[in-house]
């Protein structure tokens, strides 16, 4: 789960935070409450994530508990492959 971890902060990064310095987010953190993704950004994370991870997020999967941090990303992306 740390690789996913990694690789989709590093994607947040890239694409959302843009070299931002004093930015620090971690793993828990909230990508609503820090103000790092809008409703926008989500769907693109949510491309990200059924591209690289060959998943797909359906409809009711997208929510808070499984694409609001690092954390709740990596367990949920996880779960799908193991389904």
């Amino acid at each position: 789960m740390s690789d996913i971890k990694a690789e989709v902060r590093r994607y947040i990064e890239d694409n959302f935070i843009m070299g931002a310095t004093g930015v620090a987010l971690a793993d828990a953190d909230s990508f609503l409450e820090h103000h790092v993704l809008d409703s926008t950004g989500f769907l693109e994370l949510i491309g990200h994530l059924e591209e690289s991870y060959g998943i797909k997020v359906l409809d009711d999967e997208m929510v808070p508990e499984n694409l609001d941090s690092l954390e709740s990303i990596a367990a949920y992306v996880d779960r799908k492959r193991s389904a």
